[in-house]
């Protein structure tokens, strides 16, 4: 059993340097590796401690918070003891954020006019630690809400992939006020980290600490209409495509 980048196909030649073999030992379903045991619960656990190195008492906002990533950030800040928060685009997601992940607040950016305020209410002391997932005019109003020596990972901007004009940011300036450290990352920047973050993740697993959504579509010929529904924010949790 093995698990790593491959081809949406059927059979796929391999490349042994990007492939992990699976502990059969370990209970948890196959579906995990392409996710919490995989890029995904290492690209959480990268940005966030590595890049954002998390104090107990910090105030983090996540977005995207119920997706692949945010879910297991945020959940990894609440057992560092932080104040966390979170952004999604349904009221299901936001309850899934509250009632699930153990988020302390969360907001439906879809029902907030004016994200700024929607930020002020749920974190009026500001943010140490953001988890950008999402870009464009969330990363405006966070960096108005940043405080001081904040730190942002930038994960992703999933707003601005399908857009043939991106957002122009207004706020970046405060970035230099501020004194922001904001740094783009990918998995693979880590990699050397991986039993590390086994060796932290699997107790809290075993232990039914960590709570992990997937949302999974069968049928590979039903793949390309699930990436675009989770570009359009449609997945509850991890898209997962299962292929056999």
């Amino acid at each position: 059993m093995i698990w790593g980048i491959v081809n949406w196909e059927e059979f796929s030649t391999i490349n042994p340097a990007a492939i992990f073999k699976i502990d059969v030992n370990i209970n948890v379903p196959l579906s995990y590796y392409t996710g919490i045991l995989g890029m995904i619960g290492l690209t959480a656990y990268a940005g966030f401690f590595e890049i954002c190195s998390p104090k107990k008492g910090d105030t983090v906002f996540v977005s995207a918070a119920s997706g692949a990533v945010g879910q297991l950030v945020g959940q990894f800040a609440k057992l560092m003891g932080c104040y966390v928060v979170g952004s999604a685009g349904s009221k299901q997601k936001v309850d899934l954020l509250l009632n699930k992940f153990g988020y302390d607040d969360a907001f439906n950016y879809k029902e907030e006019p004016d994200l700024d305020s929607a930020l002020k209410r749920c974190v009026p002391k500001g943010i140490d630690i953001y988890f950008e997932n999402v870009g464009g005019k969330m990363l405006d109003a966070v960096l108005l809400n940043m405080k001081t020596y904040g730190r942002i990972a930038v994960c992703g901007m999933i707003s601005q992939y399908h857009l043939e004009t991106r957002d122009r940011l207004q706020n970046l300036p405060d970035i230099i006020f501020k004194k922001i450290r904001m740094q783009g990352f990918a998995s693979y920047d880590f990699i050397d980290r991986f039993p590390k973050f086994l060796e932290f993740v699997l107790p809290y697993i075993k232990e039914e600490k960590l709570a992990y959504v997937e949302d999974i579509v069968e049928g590979l010929e039903n793949g390309p209409a699930a990436l675009v529904g989770l570009l359009h924010g449609k997945n509850v949790g991890k898209q997962v495509l299962k292929v056999a």
